[in-house]
């Protein structure tokens, strides 16, 4: 088992989580449904599914797509979207 993988893996997926819209909906959740274990298990769920199709998806594209254009491709595609959203905030009507 490859340790290094394994803990970047978990304190990227961890940081990301952190305050996103995952996270908040499931806050409103457990306060409004007042079963904060059913509300923890269905996320968890949902986290641990989700996190299987991405998996799933990039064995897949890793058999047919280079490493290193996986990677220039996710680099671009977060520069375009992190751009795009910061010139919705200049547009944005308040």
């Amino acid at each position: 088992m490859d340790l290094r993988a394994f803990f970047t893996t978990f304190g990227l997926v961890f940081l990301a989580e952190l305050g996103d819209k995952t996270q908040l909906t499931t806050m409103s959740m457990a306060a409004s449904s007042g079963q904060r274990w059913l509300v923890f298990g269905a996320s968890a769920l949902a986290l641990v599914l989700s996190s299987l199709i991405a998996v799933l998806a990039g064995e897949w594209l890793r058999a047919r797509v280079e490493p290193v254009m996986i990677d220039r491709v996710a680099g671009a595609l977060f520069v375009v979207i992190g751009g795009w959203m910061l010139a919705l905030t200049f547009t944005a009507k308040a």
